[in-house]
C-alpha cells in the first residue's frame, strides 16, 4: 500500500478518462483520417457545365483551360477552378431592368435608371434612351485576366459608346429615323473598343429599346410626331391615288390614240379602195360612154327598187285608171296603187 509520501506509481496511472472506451483515441485518429480522404477525394474531383468552360488556376496561377465534363485536380486548395459560360448569351440593360435576372451584371440599381437613360443630343436636346446589348465569352482567359471586372467594364464601355452616338446626332434622329444607323454604330463601336482592352468579349447585338424626350415635353412630341405621321399618312393617301389615277387616264389615253389611228388607217384605205375603183370605172366610160352609163343605170336601180316596196309603173299618157283588184280569195293582196312615170 501507497503512502502519500511514496513516489508516484505510472503503472498504477490510467490513461483513460471515466467512462470512455479503451479504443477511443484510435477511433479518433481513423475518423481524422477518413475525413481526411474525403476531403482529398471530394476536392479533387470537379464537373464542368456543357455551356462552360473550366479556368484551372494552381495557387492563383493560370495553368490551363478544361472542356465540359468530369475532370481532376490537385486537392486540398492547391488548384482551383473557376467556370466562365462561353456557350451562353449574356446581355446587359440600361434604363430600364428585368425582373429575376441571374446575372448581377445585366442591370444597374433602379436608382440608377435615370441617370443611365437620360442623355443630351447632338442639337443640345435632351432623350431618355433605354438600350440592351447581348454578348458572349469569346476568351476565357482574358475574361478573367485580361480585365479586373470585364462585365462591370463592359457596362462603363457601353453607355460611354452610346453616350458618343447619341451626341453625334439630333434629337429627331433619335427618337424617329435614325435609331437603326444608332444600333448599328454603338455596335462597331463597343465591338472596336472591347477588343483594344482585350476583355474576351463578343458583342452579339444592341438594340434600342424605348426613346422618348424627358416627361416634360412628352405631351408636347407626342402632338408633333402624331402630326407628321398625320402629314405621311395624307401623302401615302395621295400617292395611292396618283398611281391608280395616272396609269387609268395613260392606258385610256393609249387606247384612244390606238382606236383613232385604226380609224385613220380604215379611212385611208376605204378611200384608195374607192379612189382604185373610181379609176377603173373612169378608163371604162373613156372607152365606151354609152354603155358604161346604161350599166351604171341600170345597176343603181337594181340596188334601189328592191328597198321601195312592190309598185306598178304606168304610162304617163294613159287615159283611164286602172280597176281596183277585190281580194276575194283573201291572198293578202293590196289595192294597186296607181304611180305615174
Amino acid at each position: 500500500m501507497s503512502t502519500p509520501n511514496d513516489p508516484p506509481n505510472w503503472r498504477d496511472v490510467s490513461p483513460q478518462m471515466p467512462g470512455m472506451p479503451a479504443n477511443t483515441p484510435k477511433l479518433l485518429v481513423f475518423g481524422a483520417i477518413a475525413l481526411l480522404i474525403g476531403a482529398i477525394l471530394m476536392s479533387t474531383f470537379y464537373k464542368v457545365e456543357t455551356e462552360s468552360q473550366g479556368i484551372v488556376l494552381r495557387f492563383g496561377k493560370f495553368v490551363k483551360i478544361v472542356p465540359p465534363g468530369l475532370h481532376t485536380k490537385l486537392p486540398l486548395g492547391i488548384d482551383t477552378v473557376d467556370y466562365v459560360p462561353v456557350l451562353r448569351q449574356l446581355k446587359q440593360e440600361f434604363g430600364f431592368g428585368t425582373r429575376g435576372a441571374t446575372n448581377r451584371y445585366q442591370v444597374d440599381s433602379p436608382r440608377e435608371f435615370e441617370s443611365a437613360k437620360s442623355m443630351v443630343t447632338g442639337d443640345l436636346n435632351a432623350a431618355l434612351v433605354e438600350w440592351v446589348i447581348q454578348y458572349r465569352v469569346d476568351d476565357a482567359e482574358k475574361f478573367l485576366f485580361n480585365v479586373r471586372n470585364a462585365e462591370d467594364t463592359l457596362r462603363d464601355a457601353s453607355e460611354s459608346v452610346m453616350r458618343t452616338v447619341i451626341g453625334d446626332r439630333t434629337v429627331d434622329e433619335v427618337i424617329t429615323i435614325g435609331r437603326q444607323e444608332i444600333e448599328t454604330e454603338a455596335l462597331v463601336r463597343l465591338q472596336e473598343l472591347t477588343s483594344s482592352y482585350e476583355m474576351g468579349l463578343k458583342i452579339d447585338q444592341v438594340q434600342l429599346k424605348n426613346v422618348n424626350p424627358p416627361q416634360a415635353v412628352q405631351a408636347s412630341f407626342n402632338e408633333v410626331n402624331q402630326a407628321q405621321q398625320d402629314k405621311d399618312r395624307d401623302i401615302n393617301v395621295a400617292k395611292g391615288e396618283f398611281n391608280k389615277v395616272i396609269p387609268r387616264a395613260s392606258g385610256e389615253k393609249d387606247q384612244a390614240i390606238k382606236g383613232a389611228q385604226g380609224y385613220a388607217l380604215k379611212r385611208v384605205n376605204e378611200a384608195e379602195g374607192d379612189a382604185s375603183a373610181f379609176n377603173a370605172l373612169l378608163e371604162e366610160y373613156i372607152k365606151a360612154p354609152e354603155v358604161t352609163r346604161r350599166r351604171l343605170y341600170l345597176e343603181t336601180l337594181g340596188d334601189i327598187l328592191p328597198s321601195v316596196g312592190k309598185k306598178i309603173i304606168l304610162d304617163g299618157d294613159a287615159t283611164s285608171a286602172p280597176l281596183p283588184f277585190l281580194d276575194l280569195n283573201g291572198t293578202g293582196n293590196n289595192p294597186i296603187n296607181r304611180t305615174s312615170n
